[in-house]
C-alpha cells in the first residue's frame, strides 16, 4: 500500500516503502551483494589493483550496479556487506578496504577510534527510512503513527495493535542491530540526542541485520514492525511505510526535509579519492551513475539540492 498520489508516483521513485541500545547485539553473517568482477568476491586478496568496498546494505545495491557497469572498463571491484555502516567504517579505519559504504554520518567515536585515518565522505544520494508495518495492520486501521506511538511500540510498552487503532493482533518488533545506520535514524527521530532505553525483554522482540533480512522477517511475521529503507519495500504491497506525525515519505517530503527520517548515503575513503577509486566514485556521481539511485528507491544528489 502506498501513500503517494498517482501523480507523485509518476513523477518520482516511490519512497514509501536506532544509535545502539545497550546490551543488544546479534552477530550478522556477511551478505555478499555482488560477485568479484575479477577474482574472489569479498576477499581482501582479490588482487593488488582491486577496489574493495564494504558496509551498508542500503548503499551496496548502488555500489554493486556501478561496479558491474565499470567491469567493461577493466575495473576490478568487489562489493560486500560486513557489519553494516559501522562495519564498513571499521574496515576502512583498519586498512582492510578502500571504500566504506555508509548510511550514517561519521561520529566523533569513529574519528577517535581511528586517529590515523583521514576519513573523506562523498555523499552519493539520500534515502528515506520508514517505520514499516504489514498491510494487514494498515487495513485494520493504522494509517499513521506519532513519535510517542513509535517509541511505545519499539520499547515494548504497546503490545497489541488495537492500542493504536488497529486490529486485535500482537505486535512483533524487529529492531536493527548495533551499528546499523537505519537504527541510528530511528533513534534520532524518537530520542533526539538522548540515550535510548535498553531493549525490551520480550518474546515478541528480535534484532535483525541487513535490509533483506529485515524485509523477509516482516513478510513472514503477522503484526510485525521494523525500521527499513523505504526503497526495499518497492514491489512488496504487503508492506507499508506509514506516515510519521502525519507526514508520508514522499519524494517532495523527503527532499524538503519535512519527512523526519531521511539520511544521506555515503562512500567514505581514507584521504581524497585517487586513481581507480576516484574513477569509481566519479562514475556514481555522474549523470549515468545517479540514475542508479531512483532504481533502488533513493534520491539523487540533484533531488536533494546538492
Amino acid at each position: 500500500m502506498s501513500f503517494l498520489s498517482t501523480e507523485t508516483r509518476r513523477a518520482a521513485p516511490r519512497l514509501t516503502g536506532r544509535r545502539a541500545r545497550q546490551g543488544a547485539s546479534v552477530a550478522s553473517a556477511a551478505l555478499l551483494l555482488s560477485a568479484a568482477l575479477t577474482g574472489c568476491a569479498g576477499s581482501a586478496k582479490a588482487g593488488s589493483d582491486a577496489i574493495q568496498a564494504s558496509g551498508s546494505t542500503t548503499v551496496a545495491p548502488v555500489a554493486s550496479d556501478a561496479a558491474e557497469a565499470l567491469k567493461a572498463k577493466g575495473l576490478n571491484i568487489t562489493v560486500a556487506t560486513q557489519g553494516g555502516s559501522a562495519g564498513g567504517i571499521s574496515q576502512l579505519g583498519t586498512g582492510q578496504i578502500d571504500i566504506a559504504l555508509s548510511s550514517k554520518p561519521l561520529s566523533d567515536k569513529d574519528h577517535k577510534a581511528y586517529p590515523d585515518t583521514d576519513f573523506v565522505t562523498t555523499q552519493i544520494g539520500a534515502d528515506a527510512v520508514g517505520v514499516i508495518i504489514t498491510k494487514e495492520v494498515v487495513d485494520g486501521g493504522v494509517k499513521g503513527l506519532t513519535k510517542a506511538q513509535v517509541a511505545g511500540l519499539f520499547e515494548g510498552r504497546i503490545t497489541n495493535w488495537k492500542e493504536v487503532g488497529g486490529p486485535d493482533l500482537q505486535v512483533f518488533v524487529y529492531d536493527k542491530e548495533p551499528g546499523r545506520g537505519t537504527r541510528e535514524v530511528l533513534d534520532k527521530f524518537i530520542y533526539g540526542k538522548g540515550e535510548p532505553p535498553a531493549p525490551p525483554k520480550s518474546a515478541n522482540y528480535a534484532v535483525v541485520g541487513g535490509n533483506l533480512e529485515t524485509r523477509n522477517k516482516l513478510k513472514s511475521t503477522r503484526g510485525s514492525i521494523a525500521p527499513l529503507s523505504t526503497g526495499f519495500i518497492e514491489g512488496h504491497p504487503d508492506l507499508v511505510a506509514v506516515p510519521l506525525e502525519g507526514v508520508a515519505p514522499t519524494l517532495a517530503n523527503v527532499a524538503s526535509g519535512t519527512y523526519p527520517m531521511t539520511r544521506p548515503l555515503y562512500m567514505i575513503t581514507n584521504g581524497k579519492p585517487q586513481g581507480t577509486v576516484k574513477q569509481y566514485i566519479d562514475h556514481i556521481l555522474s549523470s549515468e551513475g545517479q540514475k542508479l539511485l531512483p532504481k533502488h528507491g533513493y534520491l539523487t544528489r540533484e533531488q536533494m539540492g546538492l
